[in-house]
C-alpha cells in the first residue's frame, strides 16, 4: 500500500473517530450552535424594527433586516462551531491519547486531518440548520443564481477550513480544555465587531477600522452580494485572501506544534 493510500486510510479512521465523539457528546456542539440561533431570533424580533431603520434609512422593515443579518450569522455559526474543535484537540493532547497513537503505525498528520475534516463537516451542517431557521422566519434569496449559490457555499467551506486550522492551533497550545475554549472565544466575538449586524458606515469613526480590517467583514459582504445581489466590490478577493492566509498560517502553526508535541 502506498504512503498516500495509508494517509487517506488513517485520516478516514480519525475522521470517523471525531464524528463518533461529536455524536456521543453533543452538548458542546449544541451549546455553541445555539448562540447564533439565539442571536438571530434576538436581533430579528427584539431589535429588528429599530435596526432596519438604520439599514434602509426609512421606516421599520423587519424582512429587510432578516436579509441583512443572515449572512453574518452564517459565518458566526462557523466561528462558534470551531470552538468545539479547539476543545477537542486540547483534550487529545492532555488526556494521553496522542501518546498512545505514537506507539501505533499510523500516519501522524492524520490526527489533525481528522479533526479538520470533521470540524468542516460539522460547520456545514450547523450552517444548514441556521439557514433553515432563517428561512423559517422569513429569509429569502430569490435573485441568486445556481452559480452564486455554489460560490456562496464554496466561500462558507473555505472560511470553515481556515478557521478550523486556527482553532486546531489554539487547541494545541492550550494546557487544558477550558483554556482552549477561552483562547478560541475571539472566533465568536469578531463577528460582533464586524458588519454582521450593522453597516460599517454607521459605526463611530474610531471603530470603523476594527470592523473593516478583519476577516469576517469582507466575507459577510461577499455573501450578501452573492445571495442578495448587493455590491461586492473588493470584498470578494479580500475574503478569499483572508481565508487562504488564515488556512496557511493555521496549518503551518498546527503541524509545527503537533510535530514537536508528538515526538
Amino acid at each position: 500500500m502506498s504512503s498516500l493510500s495509508l494517509a487517506v486510510r488513517d485520516s478516514s479512521t480519525m475522521l470517523r473517530r471525531n464524528l463518533l465523539h461529536a455524536r456521543r457528546y453533543p452538548s458542546l456542539t449544541l451549546n455553541l450552535l445555539l448562540t447564533p440561533i439565539v442571536l438571530l431570533l434576538l436581533f430579528v424580533y427584539i431589535f429588528g424594527d429599530a435596526m432596519s431603520s438604520v439599514i434602509g434609512g426609512g421606516g421599520p422593515d423587519r424582512s429587510a433586516y432578516i436579509a441583512y443579518v443572515v449572512p453574518g450569522l452564517l459565518l458566526m455559526t462557523i466561528g462558534s462551531t470551531v470552538v468545539g474543535t479547539a476543545v477537542s484537540v486540547s483534550n487529545d493532547m492532555t488526556e494521553g491519547i496522542i501518546a498512545r497513537f505514537r506507539t501505533m503505525a499510523i500516519h501522524r498528520p492524520s490526527v489533525l486531518v481528522g479533526h479538520v475534516v470533521g470540524s468542516v463537516l460539522q460547520s456545514v451542517m450547523s450552517v444548514v440548520l441556521v439557514g433553515v431557521v432563517a428561512v423559517a422566519i422569513g429569509f429569502r434569496s430569490t435573485d441568486a443564481t445556481a452559480l452564486e449559490w455554489l460560490a456562496a457555499f464554496g466561500l462558507l467551506v473555505l472560511f470553515a477550513t481556515a478557521l478550523t486550522w486556527i482553532a486546531v492551533g489554539m487547541g494545541l497550545v492550550s494546557p487544558n480544555a477550558e483554556a482552549a475554549s477561552n483562547n478560541a472565544t475571539p472566533l465568536i466575538l469578531l463577528p460582533l465587531l464586524s458588519s454582521a449586524f450593522t453597516p460599517v458606515d454607521s459605526m463611530p469613526g474610531w471603530f470603523r477600522p476594527i470592523a473593516e480590517y478583519q476577516p469576517f467583514t469582507p466575507a459577510i459582504e461577499t455573501l450578501r452580494g452573492l445571495l442578495l445581489g448587493t455590491e461586492i466590490g473588493h470584498s470578494g478577493w479580500l475574503a478569499v485572501a483572508w481565508c487562504v492566509g488564515l488556512a496557511v498560517v493555521g496549518y503551518l502553526w498546527s503541524t509545527a506544534k503537533f510535530g514537536r508535541e508528538a515526538k
